[in-house]
């Protein structure tokens, strides 16, 4: 990767599953660099592929063909071992169902994954209980996850993501359990931690209100990409 502020680059990507004897191309030939401080979207009628790059992405599945680099790094050349670790280090992932551990209060979650990088117990409490409060949901840290509404629990989720100071966050679908008040709300929040903290997202999404909050919009049909148009900020 030449460019220092590229965070991810995606070379000649291709993605064939197998389902029974039926080869099905679910991307064909994407090139893609994401930069610092992007605020991407990944959009697209079902079955273009949005899903499925946001994976390569992060490292949840290998492509048929082609390279990526995360952080300077090509992927590929990984073991197991050290693919996990990228992903505990340098990648935030938030879904659509939360995925937040049950028997875990919101503040031990937000703290979960900087237990698992070794990050000291009071570091990760005040960092996480700053974070909490920052994204709305002081006096709730000790409450469980089936204790908290879909918005609350997706704003734990987010505050989960960025506690560990990955280089990027890649929320798939993150307003699909919520509603629209719910859902504007979080976008809100991202785009400022975004703004303010520089933090780098990149979605996948079939809500238009994402689409609109969205600073550059990378649009996929049939595995390929179609556009990608940057906004003025």
């Amino acid at each position: 990767m030449n460019a220092p502020d590229v965070v991810v680059k995606l070379e000649g990507i291709t993605k064939v599953y197998r389902q029974e004897s039926v080869a099905v191309h679910a991307l064909a030939g994407i090139d893609l660099q994401i930069r610092k401080g992007d605020f991407a979207v990944l959009v697209g009628p079902s079955g273009s592929g949005k899903t499925t790059l946001l994976n390569l992405i992060g490292g949840l599945d290998s492509p048929t063909s082609g390279s990526i680099w995360v952080a300077g790094v090509e992927i590929g050349r990984m073991s197991r071992s050290q693919l996990s670790r990228l992903r505990l280090r340098d990648i935030g992932f938030v879904f659509q169902e939360f995925n937040l551990i049950p028997v875990l209060s919101a503040l031990e979650n937000v703290e979960f994954i900087m237990l698992l990088q070794g990050v000291p117990p009071g570091e990760r409490r005040n960092r996480s209980v700053a974070l909490l409060k920052e994204l709305g949901l002081e006096g709730l840290e000790h409450r469980r996850p089936n204790q908290l509404s879909g918005g609350q629990q997706q704003r734990v989720a987010v505050a989960r993501a960025i506690a560990a100071e990955p280089i990027i966050v890649l929320p798939d679908e993150p307003t699909a359990n919520l509603d629209s008040k719910a859902g504007g709300a979080l976008m809100d929040l991202m785009r400022r931690l975004n703004e303010e903290k520089g933090v780098t997202f990149v979605f996948s999404t079939h809500d238009p209100m994402v689409v609109e909050r969205a600073r550059r919009v990378i649009r996929l049909r049939d595995g390929r990409i179609e556009a990608d148009e940057l906004r003025p900020t």
